[in-house]
């Protein structure tokens, strides 16, 4: 059976914590911000945890479990 592959859309886009949660950026803080407003902007810094029932099929294509 081949090795499983890692998903590079996903390694790309998720940080793994040191106790294995996954965090991720907002989409949509790229360009275009003079429209946005400042909370919005405020609010795009900071990381996002996953929802649990994507972490773990992110995990899966990350080959993490």
């Amino acid at each position: 059976m081949p090795k499983q592959k890692t998903n590079k859309s996903v390694a790309k886009r998720v940080k793994v914590t040191g106790s294995g949660k996954l965090t991720r950026y907002s989409p949509g803080s790229g360009h275009l911000k003079s429209r946005k407003s400042n909370k919005r902007l405020r609010r795009f810094r900071k990381e996002k945890a996953f929802d649990t029932t994507f972490a773990k099929h992110a995990k899966r294509m990350l080959g993490l479990g």
